[in-house]
Parts: C-alpha cells; structure tokens; sequence
C-alpha cells in the first residue's frame, strides 16, 4: 500500500471471499443510515451518557443518539449533526467534558456548551506540524492515555518531489512522527519513522500503539508501540531528529536491503514492530484500533486488540506480551467480507464492536463505499487458538476449547516457516530468507487447551507462521481459523 488510505492493486484470485453461510459466533449488522448522509466514518468515540459520535472524513461529526436501538431505524437510532467545516478529521476521542479530533493542521476540542445538541466552540488544542499540501499528510487521533497525555500520528510525505531531506523538513517539520501534550499543553515530538499511521489506539494497561502501512522501510504492515525515543525506520522523518528538541537520536545513513532484523542490530535506536501482519495473507492495509475491555461480553478475546483491514474490508486480532520489557506476539484473522473498508473501531458498552467503514475512493472490496456495522458475539465460543506464547525452545498454544489430545499431540499436526522483510526505501518486500521451522514435539495439557510446541530453527526477527491441519476440538469440531503469524523479536531465555 502506497499510505493507508493507499491505491491498491487487487488480485481477486488472492482475497478471501465472505462466506455466504451465516457465522454461528458473530453477526455483523450495517446500520441504516439517513437519506442522503454519506457517512465516511474516519473516527468514533462513545460518549458518558452512551451516544455514539462519528467523524466523517469530509469534515463533519455525527452523534447517534441511541447505537443499540434497532439499527433498521434511522429516527429510532437518532441521527443529528453535531460538527461541520472541519478539515478531514482522522480520528476522534472523548476526554474531560468534550470530543477532541484531529483534523489537517490542529488537533479541535468541540464542545456544546448551549444544550442543544449542536457544537458551538471550536478550540485549537494543539498544532504546529508542518503542511504542504500533499494530499498524503493525513493526521490520526487523538487518543488519551490514563494519564491524560494526549497523542497524534502524522503521515510521512510521500513523493519524491516532498522528499523530507533537510530544506524541506525545515519548511514542514514532523512529518512520519507521532507528537503528544502533557498538562502543560505543550506538544512535543515523540517517536519518529512513521509511513502512514492509520490506527491509534491503547491495549488494556493503557500503552500506546499504532498501526502502519506496507511500502517504503515497511515490508508489511505492522502493529508498533509508540513510547518516546523509538525510531521505527521510516527514512523521511531522519532530517526532523537533528532537531534540538528531537527525543530520538538521529540514527544515520539508513543501510538499504538488509533485513528488518539485521536492522534492529545496525541502525542505532531502530525498534521492531510488535507485530507484523503478514502482506495479503493477513491483509494488505492495517487500519483502527480497539482493545476488548468488555469483560467477556464480545466473546473469549480479552484484552485484545482487534485491527482494521482496509483492502479486505474487514477486522484481525492480535494478542501481544512482553519479552526482555518490549511488547511482541501474534496476529489471527477474525472476520472479513464487511461491506467497506474498515477504517476506525470503538467497543461499545454492550460489549459490541462497531466499525466505521470509508473506502475513500480507492480499492477495497465490499458493496460500499461508506457506512457503519456492528459486531456482536453469539454466545458461542469459536474454537481457535486464543494465546500464542514464545517458549525459549517454541511456543506455547492456548486454544478457548479444548482439543482432541491424540491429534493435538503430534508434532505432523502442525506446519511452521519462518521469513522476514527486506529493510529498504523501495516500496514494501517479499518474504525473504524462509525456512521450515521444525516441530520437534507437542505436549497437551491436562485440561486439554494448552498445547506447548518444541521447536528446531527459530529466529530472532522474523515471523514464525503457523498452521494446524490436524487439530481439532476434543468433539470433533474444526478449528474456526487455523493459522497464526507470532512476530518473534526475541526468544525468551527461561520459561515463563
């Protein structure tokens, strides 16, 4: 993908197909929206009194007045304009008695401070970032983490012809990076070498993650924690760390087709995604966040983050740790075939998740171009893999089921490679350096749900994908998805 929100090429032959059988897990409702509201939902945030506010990427913000009415009913539902004039608002949060969105070239506390149901202040709570008018620099946010920082990400300049060196990162700094404020209302840079970071979000203990885009320095796209200092490789941001005030060291001449992990030993201050999602076969174009903070009202998945899919139309998940203090792990598919692309993710306090879909023109698949779904659990657990776990010598499985014992214990019921990306300006990588990984041994647990793999051949920064043919549930039942990807940055040195 050239930026999130990028052109894309789609090979019919390579994208899943909905499935036209009902799934017994999740449903997936669109909510019908009112004439003549093309509602391009670029951010959601619920409100203390459970309204649902939604961004629209051509510059308004909408509140649904009741989003668990009966979603058939627009008048039910209670559709109002809260928001206009704004310039393409990527984001949107709730904090301290007011909306916050992040639009083109300031971040915008909105507030109705008259009761009628309509916005009547817009302040300016943030900016200075350079703008130059090519139309890639989007700008994603807000989110607020419990201490009540507030965090942006910005789009890197793509073209040759904006190439950041250092006149034009002069003229619009901090471009590729993600800044945030304190209480002091001051923003300061904080982490550079991002592309496109489409996704922003916090996991349950209230760290700050986003997502990004497959091209330029990016083989795929990844999940990346975002903390002070972190370089994560974009080259257009490098002019802006040579400023006083950059937290992140100024990494050098970026070696060029050297793989991502030969990079994290070469390029001072590089960090490693958390995750990768694999290009095609887990999506081609990662998007919102959201953590599952539902208390097991959206199903097994606590915790969580579940992941936007633009191309595919559709959502992931991901489960992440901590291996030697950095965050690592696996991403899974969830559900794909939505009717657009999906862009921003919210739970509600049902425990639902509602998406908000813009295909902004470009390629995704689906029967829209705009709209809302909301995904709701059945009650029925799916029977999958819920925790991949890095072992020093392999991976520790826990499914949410239990699975048949003689079949879970034989190491041929499992296939795993391993690959990594190549790290470069040229846009995106194949899988590179690929080698079987082999099981060696698959010892059950007692209860039936915990599977611990031995492994010949892993390595450090790449991507270990596996697949379960031969697993299957103690009844009988197939696994609902069979293959995970566990990004493995390090392998840990005792058990755990």
């Amino acid at each position: 993908m050239k930026s999130l929100l990028a052109l894309a090429l789609i090979l019919p032959a390579l994208l899943l197909a909905a499935d036209d059988a009902p799934n017994p897990y999740y449903s997936v409702t669109p909510y019908a929206l009112p004439d003549g509201v093309k509602l391009e939902a670029s951010g959601l945030a619920e409100m203390p009194d459970g309204k649902l506010a939604v961004a629209v990427r051509k510059g308004e913000v909408w509140i649904i007045d009741h989003p668990e009415a009966d979603m058939t009913r627009p008048d039910a539902l209670g559709f109002h304009r809260f928001a206009s004039g704004l310039h393409e608002p990527l984001g949107l949060a709730w904090h301290d008695g007011a909306l916050y969105t992040t639009q083109r070239t300031e971040v915008t506390r909105l507030r109705d401070t008259d009761g009628d149901g309509v916005a009547d202040e817009y302040l300016t709570v943030a900016k200075g970032w350079g703008v130059s008018g090519n139309y890639h620099e989007y700008a994603y946010g807000p989110v607020f983490d419990p201490e009540g920082r507030m965090w942006i990400t910005l789009n890197a300049t793509l073209g040759a012809h904006v190439k950041m060196d250092g006149h034009r990162a002069k003229e619009f700094p901090w471009r590729g990076w993600c800044m945030s404020m304190g209480s002091d209302g001051k923003l300061e840079p904080t982490a550079a070498g991002l592309r496109s970071p489409c996704g922003i979000g916090l996991n349950a203990t209230g760290d700050v993650f986003c997502t990004d885009q497959q091209g330029n320095w990016f083989g795929a796209g990844p999940i990346l924690h975002l903390r002070k200092g972190a370089f994560f490789g974009h080259g257009d941001s490098v002019a802006d760390t040579r400023r006083p005030e950059s937290p992140v060291h100024d990494p050098g001449v970026l070696p060029q087709d050297i793989t991502v992990a030969e990079a994290a030993k070469r390029v001072p201050g590089f960090a490693l995604p958390a995750v990768w999602f694999p290009y095609v076969k887990m999506g081609q174009s990662t998007t919102g966040l959201a953590c599952d903070k539902s208390g097991g009202r959206f199903g097994p998945y606590k915790d969580q983050m579940f992941v936007g899919e633009f191309v595919l139309s559709g959502v992931n998940r991901a489960f992440m740790e901590k291996v030697d203090g950095e965050y690592q792990g696996a991403c899974f598919p969830f559900i794909n075939g939505l009717q657009s692309a999906a862009l921003s993710l919210i739970f509600l306090k049902d425990g639902s998740l509602v998406v908000g879909e813009s295909n902004r023109g470009w390629n995704s698949q689906g029967s829209r171009s705009f709209g809302l779904e909301r995904i709701r659990w059945t009650g029925r657990a799916p029977l999958e893999v819920l925790k991949m776990e890095a072992l020093p010598d392999g991976f520790r499985l826990t499914f949410t089921g239990a699975v048949d014992k003689a079949k879970a214990g034989k190491p041929k019921s499992y296939e795993m490679t391993s690959y990594t990306y190549l790290y470069h300006e040229k846009y995106g990588s194949d899988e590179v350096r690929t080698q079987p990984v082999k099981i060696v041994e698959a010892r059950v647990g007692e209860n039936g749900q915990e599977v611990k793999l031995k492994c010949d051949g892993l390595r450090e920064g790449y991507v270990h994908e596996l697949h379960m043919p031969g697993v299957k549930g103690a009844d009988g039942e197939a696994l609902w998805h069979d293959e995970a990807y566990y990004t493995l940055n390090k392998i840990p040195q005792a058990n755990r």
